[in-house]
């Protein structure tokens, strides 16, 4: 039972990476038969506030400001942007970009003062090196694609829709990048995080419905004329955007979110398979070393950030130090039968003079 118990997080993350690979090649599949994608990100929001609402309705609500309605509005635009992309490149695309998000969190975080670099420390070197390497296998997938590995397209797309697409994707992967940082004043200030879920994606649904409502001038595009749409809108919104919430939540209290990250490239494998076998998508050679160096590059910056927590860890507050010691020692007098002797008396002199003072007031 021990080692069931602790495999759970690493179950859960295996779990977690097929439905998310799911959730891809589904949004790809609805994309490719006509669905507008900023209309699949609309009802994706919209059926994630349903479902979470109703949990959130029994647990604590709080208040929100300007620092949830940004952190809606970069998640909006990750999804739009991403969706767009994912449209005109391809499924097994998006998902190796996506392992750019740690390096590009990393960069963005040490501009603003939250990460420190030491030119001195390897593990310093090894987050910068393991980011070059990330970029420059990213623009290896997007502009060296090499000869054909795999499959004849089945869906069309030129050279330029690849380029913009990719364009698009390495564009969402700094709004998500954007969105992470500002998770971490969110969920500081709003420890109630089913509240907090639930309340951003009814933004998100808000914030998306009304920039639809301008850009899509069709109504007809905003209807569902088949049952792939349906389900890829349904499974989407429930898993990808509501129970996958709980469990990555549930991961990281339980590991960290370095653990979590590890498991982001076994994605890109299982949406490069599936997508191969079921979408017909094309495999380059360019584009497979290029997602071959974005995963180095990332376990090469999970390596270095993996240090910090172990620096972090091995810090002792000094005064702690002392408690500990002074705690074992009485115990260790009390267990030889001597009256243990305390450096500093329970009460201070300023408490004793109180008591004086008292004493000569009653008098």
């Amino acid at each position: 039972m021990g080692a069931f118990e602790d495999s759970k997080p690493a179950l859960a993350m295996l779990g977690m990476q097929f439905s998310y690979a799911i959730v891809s090649l589904i949004t790809r599949a609805a994309l490719i038969q006509g669905m507008s994608p900023r209309v699949f990100v609309v009802y994706r929001q919209a059926i994630a506030t349903v479902v979470i609402a109703p949990l959130a309705h029994f647990s604590r609500w709080n208040c929100y400001g300007i620092e949830e309605f940004l952190f809606g509005v970069f998640g909006l635009a990750y999804w739009n942007v991403y969706a767009e992309g994912l449209y005109l490149a391809s499924s097994s695309m998006a998902s190796a970009m996506g392992n750019l998000v740690p390096a590009i969190t990393f960069v963005m975080a040490f501009l603003i003062g939250l990460e420190k670099i030491n030119i001195r420390s390897f593990r310093s070197i090894a987050k910068i090196v393991g980011t070059v390497i990330c970029v420059s296998g990213a623009i290896s997938m997007a502009l060296l694609r090499g000869p054909k590995l795999l499959n004849t397209t089945i869906f069309e797309s030129g050279g330029e829709d690849w380029l913009l697409g990719c364009l698009l994707i390495f564009a969402s992967t700094f709004c998500w990048s954007i969105w992470l940082i500002l998770q971490v004043p969110v969920t500081a200030s709003y420890p109630n995080h089913l509240s907090l879920s639930a309340w951003l994606c009814f933004l998100a649904t808000l914030q998306s419905g009304i920039l639809t409502l301008f850009l899509e001038k069709d109504l007809d595009a905003w209807k569902l004329h088949s049952y792939l749409e349906v389900v890829g809108c349904l499974f989407t919104g429930i898993i990808g955007s509501g129970i996958s919430f709980f469990v990555q939540a549930w991961v990281i209290s339980q590991r960290g979110p370095l653990f979590s990250a590890m498991f982001n490239p076994l994605c890109t494998v299982i949406v490069t398979i599936l997508a191969a076998i079921f979408l017909h998508e094309e495999i380059y050679t360019g584009s497979l070393i290029g997602a071959v160096a974005v995963i180095i590059g990332l376990y090469i910056v999970l390596w270095g950030k993996a240090k910090d927590f172990i620096k972090e860890e091995d810090r002792v507050d000094p005064k702690l130090e002392i408690d500990e010691r002074q705690t074992v020692k009485i115990t260790i007098e009390e267990s030889r039968g001597v009256d243990p002797v305390l450096e500093e008396p329970l009460l201070s002199d300023k408490s004793n003079d109180i008591e004086e003072s008292s004493d000569f007031h009653k008098k």
